[in-house]
């Protein structure tokens, strides 16, 4: 089996949890599915009964059923599976069992294919085909319902292989002048692109590259310029880049993998050493010498104060400063009967608890508060009447909130993320779609709208100048004009800006990089089934008999990580690199002052230098500045850090353990011999 297959999102397994907690008494001994097995297309929505028998062979009515997919692959709602993508899937069943039994599970093989494919395009790089060079070209399907083909291969043929050659990748490279057409095709469909071959008029190359250092991880345009013999310029002539790599002196390691990356016009070294960049195009090249060093940005990371929480697992946090000028942070737990708790962290090297508020949720998995101060929200799953939404808090009294209201409309299925404007909350609404909530007046919040992405699964939301940006598995980024206005959306009345396709459901975060002008947006994958890789992780349970998580136990084990696109042109965005350590899975996500906090789960928290233009894995290029795990050997489960959320604050950095509570640190200044 593949990872695809085992692959239950930490986010789903807390739903689960959740649902358990509100199970009726009878327990459930058995599982059955009709059908047993499902084949279907992406795109279509199956039936598929389950139901549930006790320990006599009666069917349970009421009994607490949850089905869950891998989230790319589809999803489980109202009695359906609904197919995302084509692939061999599980969709899993779960129930609670007797007391004292683990939960009942029942496996439901899932084939998916893809529809028919109902058009094709070819598109090709920019750039005038000419003898002796090469454009590369992309085959495109989509389906009758306008939804794109994921992973198309083409079978690609030249008319005339004397006048252009096309390899089984698309690529075409001229070799006489004349008319040539090349084609692709792909389930009987086909598309064609047609080029009239020159003679190559390039004589020289001339390069624009200025840079003769770099560090690891600096980001450069390859610039040249193709000339005739006569001096001027070949303003369509493609350019081929590649590079040669020496490793310093005295490095063992002469050949490490992937030294450095070309990309779309630009180059970043991964590791230090001496690169020679080349250039052609055709019969004409150029080269220039670069010598890169070790980026060298670390920082040592001192822990300075804790909330220590151990008597459940905790979720989220959220900082904040009072009206009286004190500041404090509100935490939430997970599995912990609706208890959140309220710390004093004015002093970042004494913290307090001041309160405990209690409401009726299982967990509190998200809190958040507004940026004025004014109001906090606790998010609930679980609620013993099976209504869930979220409760709002006043904050006149920072130290001692206050609830103010609760409000469940449109969020019966649970809410797992927020985010909070002074006036507005957005809330997940079991895992469907987003609703847009009046907080001016606490006492009596009020619906405004919401936003449902057909065929996706939704974990989370940011957002930032009036635009929502969504991590919706089933889908990628779903981007929305909440209030913008520059694609004519409101608060009442979102509208769709775009989506951007990646195989990541969990975490999304934007940033506007001032040194540099782009948005990139960070976007997390969540997976907590490692099977079918080489560490395939300790199978930890995160729930037991009764819907809570077990005292001590084993350590948890996570996979994914972060994805980086440069969304500058939302209309063009284009996924540029990413973080990524593969025995960890990434978590929340926050990035400051060219900062990225990464609670990286298993990993501890990960601080990492995203200054400048990014490009390939930041971990291969040195940009870790500080990573710190939070081991405790009185924690829920002992000595197994897990981090879930991370911020930085006044100079220091919150995170929360899923076993040990609140944390406080910060780095340590650099030393003037070197450093950040």
């Amino acid at each position: 089996m593949t990872p695809m297959n085992l692959a239950w999102t930490f986010g789903l397994v807390i739903c689960l949890a959740a649902g358990l907690q509100t199970a009726p008494p009878i327990a459930v001994a058995k599982l059955v599915a009709e059908p047993a097995t499902v084949s279907m297309r992406a795109g279509e929505s199956v039936a598929v009964k389950i139901t549930a028998f006790d320990a006599r062979g009666k069917p349970i009515p009421d009994a607490q059923v949850r089905v869950n997919l891998p989230r790319t692959a589809g999803t489980y709602a109202d009695g359906k599976i609904t197919a995302f993508a084509a692939g061999k899937v599980v969709a899993t069943a779960v129930a609670a069992g007797a007391m004292g039994a683990p939960p009942v599970t029942l496996e439901i093989p899932v084939t998916i294919a893809w529809p028919a494919l109902a058009t094709l395009d070819v598109s090709a790089e920019p750039g005038r085909l000419y003898t002796g060079l090469t454009l590369a070209h992309k085959a495109s399907g989509a389906h009758a319902d306008g939804s794109n083909r994921a992973g198309l291969v083409a079978n690609w043929r030249s008319s005339d292989p004397a006048v252009a050659t096309v390899d089984r990748f698309g690529n075409v490279t001229g070799v006489k002048p004349g008319a040539v057409t090349i084609t692709a095709e792909s389930e009987s469909v086909s598309a064609t692109r047609a080029h009239t071959v020159a003679a190559n008029p390039v004589a020289t190359l001339q390069l624009g590259i200025t840079e003769s250092t770099l560090r690891t991880g600096d980001v450069i345009k390859l610039v040249g310029t193709p000339k005739r013999a006569d001096g001027t310029t070949v303003t369509d002539a493609p350019i081929t880049w590649s590079f040669t790599y020496t490793a310093p002196e005295g490095n063992t390691v002469q050949a490490p993998g992937g030294p450095g990356i070309i990309d779309d016009g630009l180059f970043v070294a991964n590791y230090p050493g001496r690169f020679n960049i080349l250039a052609s195009a055709g019969s004409a090249h150029a080269r220039t010498a670069i010598e890169v060093t070790q980026r060298d940005v670390r920082q040592q990371f001192t822990v300075t104060g804790r909330g220590i929480i151990r008597d459940t697992h905790t979720s989220d946090l959220w900082p904040y400063t009072g009206k009286n000028g004190r500041d404090y942070c509100i935490v939430g737990t997970w599995g912990g009967d609706g208890y959140a708790h309220v710390f004093d962290i004015t002093d970042l090297t004494n913290i307090v608890r001041t309160d405990s508020i209690k409401i009726d949720a299982r967990t509190i998995n998200d809190v958040t508060v507004s940026p004025d101060a004014r109001y906090a929200v606790l998010s609930r799953e679980g609620a013993s009447n099976r209504v869930n939404g979220v409760v709002l808090l006043d904050l006149a009294d920072p130290a001692h909130p206050k609830v103010a209201s609760s409000f469940d409309t449109e969020l019966t299925g649970g809410v797992h993320n927020m985010f909070a404007t002074n006036d507005h909350l957005f809330a997940v609404s079991g895992g469907s779609k987003y609703v847009i909530i009046n907080t001016e007046d606490l006492a009596k919040p009020t619906y405004v709208s919401e936003y449902r992405h057909p065929n996706a699964r939704l974990h989370d939301l940011w957002v930032r100048d009036g635009i929502a940006y969504s991590a919706q598995g089933g889908v990628g980024t779903v981007i929305v004009d909440v209030g913008n206005g520059k694609w004519g959306g409101t608060l009442k009345n979102p509208k769709l800006v775009t989506t951007f396709p990646i195989n990541s459901g969990h975490e999304i975060y934007p940033y506007a990089q001032s040194s540099t002008g782009k948005v990139y947006l960070f976007i997390g994958d969540e997976e907590m089934g490692r099977r079918g890789r080489a560490w395939e992780g300790t199978n930890y349970q995160l729930s037991s008999p009764g819907g809570g998580p077990p005292k001590g136990g084993i350590a948890q084990t996570s996979g994914g990580y972060t994805h980086i696109v440069d969304f500058t042109d939302p209309m063009n965005p284009r996924k540029v690199g990413r973080y990524h350590l593969e025995d960890y899975g990434s978590h929340d996500i926050i990035v400051e002052n060219d900062i990225l906090y990464q609670a990286y789960y298993d990993g501890g928290v990960r601080i990492v230098d995203v200054s400048g233009m990014l490009l390939g894995n930041l971990y291969d290029q040195g940009r870790e500045i500080a990573v710190f795990k939070p081991y405790d050997p009185e924690g829920y489960t002992a000595n197994a850090p897990f981090v879930m959320n991370a911020m930085p604050w006044k100079g220091h950095i919150l995170f929360t353990d899923f076993n040990s509570g609140l944390w406080v640190g910060k780095l340590e200044p650099v030393p003037a011999t070197g450093g950040r």
